[in-house]
């Protein structure tokens, strides 16, 4: 069975650094783009980072400079980066994959569970 795995999550102040991780779990043989996506309480889901299975990446405007995306193929895990933490970054945190191929099938459009960020002022 396939899973999206996302950690480390927590709690942390102002100014502090969290590194979350989305681990894909099964028999995984590749997975395309991903997305981190957050959900800050009472707000819609928004992306804010994804990168290509090639490794190119983009930011929300939002959290460039402060947040990077990067991916380890070999371990099928993406990771998030967040230093310079704010408040306003506080959120739920997914990750999504465009599509998953197994020694079986492909998934599209595949979401983990979710990891809770707050940031403490």
């Amino acid at each position: 069975q396939v899973m999206l795995v996302e950690s480390g999550g927590g709690l942390v102040q102002a100014g502090g650094s969290l590194r979350l991780s989305c681990t894909a779990t099964g028999s995984i043989l590749s997975i395309n783009d991903v997305g981190w996506h957050r959900q800050p309480p009472g707000q819609q889901r928004e992306l804010v980072a994804r990168i290509t299975s090639g490794g190119r990446t983009n930011y929300a405007d939002s959290v460039k400079g402060r947040f990077t995306i990067s991916r380890d193929n070999a371990k099928n895990t993406v990771y998030l980066q967040m230093n310079s933490l704010k408040p306003e970054d506080t959120a739920v945190y997914y990750c999504n994959a465009d599509s998953i191929v197994t020694s079986t099938l492909v998934i599209y459009d595949y979401w983990g569970q979710g990891t809770q960020v707050t940031v403490s002022s």
